[in-house]
């Protein structure tokens, strides 16, 4: 009886024949277990793996109450729940100018950085 060999692993290319999901709308509902609200700014960018954003939410019931959210979605438009991270210059020149488009989060960012 013929010996059967498992199939050769070979490389793959990047996903970027996949067409990222872009133009999520805002605003968007969230609702963690601690409080429920809307995403109100969004800034994205669409790089060779993932799509990574940086997200303003405001909170329904506390109407002071944000937070800065740093995430990223696949290609296919899926909320990964893995830290965003920054991977390349174009992705960091790519989110800055996105953050072009949103003027309170990048408000907050600047009082963060300053």
């Amino acid at each position: 009886m013929p010996v059967k060999r498992a199939p050769r692993m070979t490389a793959t290319k990047p996903p970027t024949a996949a067409k990222p999901k872009r133009g999520r709308r805002v605003p968007r509902p969230f609702e963690f277990h601690w409080g429920r609200g809307q995403i109100v700014e969004e800034a994205c960018f669409t790089g060779t793996y993932a799509e990574p954003a940086i997200q303003l939410l405001e909170y329904d019931d506390h109407p002071d109450a944000f937070t800065i959210r740093f995430c990223y979605y696949d290609h296919q438009g899926r909320f990964q729940r893995s830290p965003m991270m920054i991977d390349s210059t174009e992705t960091l020149d790519g989110l800055r100018e996105a953050l072009r488009r949103t003027p309170k989060l990048r408000a907050l960012l600047r009082r963060l950085v300053s």
